[in-house]
C-alpha cells in the first residue's frame, strides 16, 4: 500500500462572507480585492512546501502536488515549480515526487509536459509519478480557452507526443492535429525507463477508464464527495476492468481523500471543524454548471452516470455541502476525521472497499493554519499510516505504478 499526502495550497484566508458577495472562487475572484498583502501568498506557498516536506520526513511514501488556474482554491498553477522544489528537499528520503500534474491539453506545445517531468525525474534520482490529467472545465475550458468537445481529443494527442518523445532514440517529426513540431529530440530524458509510471487522475467517466486501460497506467480518482459515493464509482471502474480482461491489481487504482487527526474525536471537531466548513463554503463556491461544460463528457460517460444514479448522487452532495454539518461530513465520509484509532479503522474500510493501492490524502483543508496541519500530519503518520500499510500484502499484487527503486515497503 502506498499513501501520500496531497496538498491543493489554497487561500486560507478568505473574508467570512466571501460567498455572499462573491459568484465564484474559481475563475472570476478579484485578487485585488482578495489579496490585500501579495507578501501573504508567498507565505502560504512557503508554507505548502514545509508541510509536504514534514509529510515526507514523517513517513508518506509519496508527496503530491497539482495544477490550477485563476482560483483561490487551489493556486498552483505551475505544479512543476513546486515539484522542483520538493524533489531537490527529499533527495535523502525515499519518497516519490507525485506530479498530479501538468494539465496536458492546455500545455502547448505538450513538449514542455515531457521535458519538465524528465527534469524532475531527473533532479530526483527517478523519483517522479507522472501524473497526466484532462484538466477541470473551469481551468481548461473557461481560463484557458480550450472548446470542451476538444479537450479530449488535445489530451490523447499530448500523451501521445509525450510517450513517444521520452521513448524514441531516434530524432522525430510531430505533426499532430494541435502539435507540429519539426524535430522532437528532448533534452534530458528520465532516468526511469522505459519512462515514470503515469496516473490518469478523473471523476469516474468511462472515457478516462478505458483511455488508462488501453495504456496501462493507473486510474486515480480525485473529488471531494468521499468514500462513500466514491465506492459507487469505484466499483463502476472495477466492473469495466472486469469486462475488459484486466486483473484486480489494487495499484492499478488511486484514491484523495480528506483526512483529519486529534488525539481524541471530541478534539478534532473543535479544531477541524471550522476549517472543513471554510473548504466547503468557500473553497468549493462554483457555479453547478461549470462542472458539466457541453461537450466536456462523451456521450458514453454521460450515459453511464445518468442511469447508474451515480451522477445524481454526486450532484446532491455538492448542491448540499454549504448545509452539511461537522458531523455530516465525517458521517458520509467526506472526511475521514477523529482519533487515530477512529481515522485508522475508517481508512482502512475504506481502501478495502474502494480497492485501492494508492491512496492520497489531503491533510491541509481550507484555512487550516500551519501549526494545526503539521499535528495531524505527525499523528496520521505515527499512529494511522503503519496500519495502512500492508493491507494487499496478502494478495502479492505487484505495484507497477511507483518508481521502481521505491517499490520496497518504507518504514515510518
Amino acid at each position: 500500500m502506498k499513501v501520500s499526502m496531497f496538498h491543493l495550497m489554497p487561500h486560507r484566508e478568505l473574508p467570512d462572507d466571501f460567498s455572499s458577495r462573491y459568484p465564484s472562487v474559481w475563475v472570476t475572484p478579484p485578487w485585488h480585492e482578495l489579496v490585500p498583502d501579495p507578501a501573504r501568498i508567498g507565505q502560504f506557498y512557503n508554507w505548502t512546501l514545509d508541510e509536504l516536506i514534514y509529510g515526507a520526513e514523517m513517513g508518506f511514501d509519496g508527496i503530491c502536488v497539482n495544477e490550477h488556474h485563476q482560483n483561490a482554491y487551489g493556486f498552483m498553477p505551475n505544479p512543476n515549480v513546486m515539484g522542483s522544489v520538493l524533489a531537490r528537499a527529499t533527495n535523502h528520503l525515499d519518497v516519490a515526487i507525485v506530479q498530479m500534474g501538468s494539465t496536458l491539453p492546455t500545455t502547448q506545445p505538450a513538449i514542455r509536459v515531457a521535458e519538465e517531468y524528465a527534469m524532475l525525474d531527473c533532479i530526483s534520482g527517478g523519483r517522479l509519478v507522472a501524473g497526466m490529467p484532462l484538466g477541470t472545465p473551469m481551468d481548461a475550458d473557461l481560463v484557458m480557452g480550450i472548446p470542451p468537445i476538444e479537450q479530449r481529443d488535445r489530451f490523447a494527442e499530448a500523451h501521445e507526443l509525450i510517450l513517444r518523445a521520452w521513448q524514441s532514440k531516434e530524432i522525430f517529426a510531430f505533426n499532430g492535429r494541435w502539435n507540429q513540431l519539426p524535430f522532437v529530440n528532448i533534452w534530458p530524458r528520465p532516468i526511469q525507463q522505459p519512462h515514470p509510471p503515469v496516473w490518469i487522475p478523473g471523476l469516474g467517466s468511462t472515457s478516462t477508464w478505458r483511455f488508462a486501460a488501453q495504456h496501462k497506467h493507473s486510474y486515480c480518482m480525485l473529488s471531494f464527495f468521499g468514500s462513500q459515493v466514491g465506492k459507487r464509482i469505484m466499483d463502476g471502474f472495477w466492473e469495466f476492468s472486469d469486462a475488459e480482461g484486466l486483473d484486480r491489481n489494487p495499484y492499478r487504482a488511486g484514491f484523495a481523500q480528506m483526512v483529519c487527526v486529534a488525539e481524541t474525536d471530541a478534539l478534532a471537531e473543535e479544531k477541524f471543524a471550522r476549517h472543513i466548513k471554510y473548504f466547503f463554503d468557500k473553497c468549493l463556491h462554483i457555479p453547478d454548471h461549470w462542472w458539466g461544460m457541453p461537450g466536456y463528457q462523451d456521450y458514453e460517460s454521460l450515459s453511464r452516470g445518468f442511469r447508474s444514479g451515480t451522477t445524481m448522487k454526486m450532484l446532491e452532495v455538492v448542491s448540499n455541502f454549504k448545509k452539511f454539518s461537522y458531523q455530516e461530513f465525517v458521517d458520509k465520509d467526506i472526511v475521514i476525521a477523529g482519533s487515530p484509532a477512529t481515522v485508522r479503522d475508517k481508512l482502512v474500510d475504506a481502501v478495502k472497499d474502494l480497492r485501492i493501492g494508492n491512496l492520497m490524502v489531503l491533510q491541509q483543508i481550507g484555512s487550516m493554519p500551519h501549526e494545526l496541519t503539521k499535528e495531524s500530519i505527525g499523528l496520521f503518520c505515527t499512529e494511522v499510516l503503519p496500519k495502512l500499510r500492508d493491507i494487499w500484502d496478502d494478495e502479492g499484487w505487484e505495484n507497477h505504478w511507483w518508481p521502481q527503486r521505491l517499490r520496497s515497503q518504507r518504514l515510518a
